[in-house]
């Protein structure tokens, strides 16, 4: 009996492949019943296209995910917390709602000096807004992620309440400048259109507020937290002054080591995808198959590779659950790149 090598397979399967593209192509050129095309055709096409990925590609993804599941941490007691802002900032405020009251947070200029800080031991965690409910996603943190060895370990809401802010005795004919973060001028975009105003985005919402305090200038004002007008002295002109009343931001906490914490139900990963007709289509079915909720999913451009996205996906599920390594071992056969984020708890309220 002659000998069964695995070349010998992958020839066959490469084989099978092309032929199965050549009658699919065939089926569209002859108008036949799409059904056939939709069901039995692509089923077919995907369990071929499975056998014919690199298997060394996938299992090697396959084994680091497996890895970061080994080396997950404790839970840091009494942790050093990193975020971007200055005191005052919303961002200081998921700190607090995230890891008490009393916690060390300390803030950073900017959102990679929180990952910088991560990745040289400078800090536990790092807490960063991902998601706006009014301007959407944040999608420097996501660019961030995909370049840093990080995870997300939990997530926490923060209700935005935008208030006007200068130094006490400003009326509202003595403004000129208003300053804030980017988002915060969008945010209260509605409001600002009925002034003549110079807006001006800087670094956060509390250090803008700082920063006219600072600057003893009754022409400048900024967009900030009630806790940041306390903090820096300054009297709130007009408060609640975001367009959406229902604004909040989600943000998401970083950790450098996977960790798995009670009553975790969130996955979130990211993937790239081969770029052909239904591959997109053929992963998200995969949920489907198995019954999971995809609570997110979002696109970022791949550096260097015009027109080519990488997905971020989030899904309910427990890594260490029961058919999850099914579907884990399922999703990084039917990809060209996976990466493991993290699997936390569910916190949106």
């Amino acid at each position: 009996m002659a000998q069964v090598t695995n070349q010998t397979v992958e020839q066959i399967d490469a084989q099978i492949k092309a032929l199965l593209k050549r009658r699919a192509d065939l089926l569209k050129q002859n108008h036949e019943d799409d059904s056939i095309n939709n069901v039995a055709l692509i089923n077919a096409f995907q369990e071929t296209t499975h056998k014919v990925r690199d298997e060394k590609h996938w299992r090697d993804h396959f084994e680091r995910y497996h890895e970061a599941l080994h080396n997950a941490q404790q839970v840091v007691e009494k942790p050093c917390v990193v975020y971007q802002g200055a005191p005052g900032a919303y961002s200081e405020m998921a700190c607090m709602k995230f890891f008490g009251p009393d916690s060390f947070a300390i803030g950073l200029h900017r959102f990679d000096d929180a990952f910088e800080a991560l990745a040289n031991n400078g800090a536990d965690y790092a807490v960063l807004p991902i998601e706006n409910s009014s301007t959407g996603a944040i999608r420097q943190i996501y660019d961030l992620l995909s370049q840093y060895d990080c995870y997300i370990v939990g997530e926490t809401t923060v209700k935005v309440s935008h208030n006007l802010m200068a130094l006490p005795g400003t009326k509202l004919e003595d403004i000129k400048t208003v300053y804030s973060h980017e988002q915060g001028l969008f945010q209260c975009e509605k409001f600002l259109r009925q002034y003549d105003w110079l807006g001006i985005a800087k670094g956060d919402t509390a250090g803008s507020a700082k920063m006219v305090a600072d600057f003893k200038d009754h022409h400048k004002a900024a967009i900030a937290s009630s806790r940041a007008a306390e903090i820096y002295g300054l009297e709130i002109l007009v408060p609640n002054i975001n367009t959406n009343s229902h604004n909040t931001t989600r943000f998401v906490v970083i950790a450098p080591r996977m960790e798995l914490r009670p009553n975790r139900d969130k996955i979130c990963i990211s993937i790239t995808t081969a770029n052909e007709v239904g591959a997109l289509h053929e992963i998200l079915s995969i949920f489907a198959l198995y019954g999971l909720n995809l609570t997110r999913i979002e696109s970022r451009p791949i550096p260097e590779r015009n027109w080519e996205y990488m997905f971020f996906i989030e899904f309910t599920g427990d890594l260490l659950g029961e058919g999850m390594d099914e579907v884990m071992k399922e999703l990084t056969q039917s990809v060209n790149d996976i990466r493991v984020f993290g699997n936390f708890e569910s916190n949106l309220d």
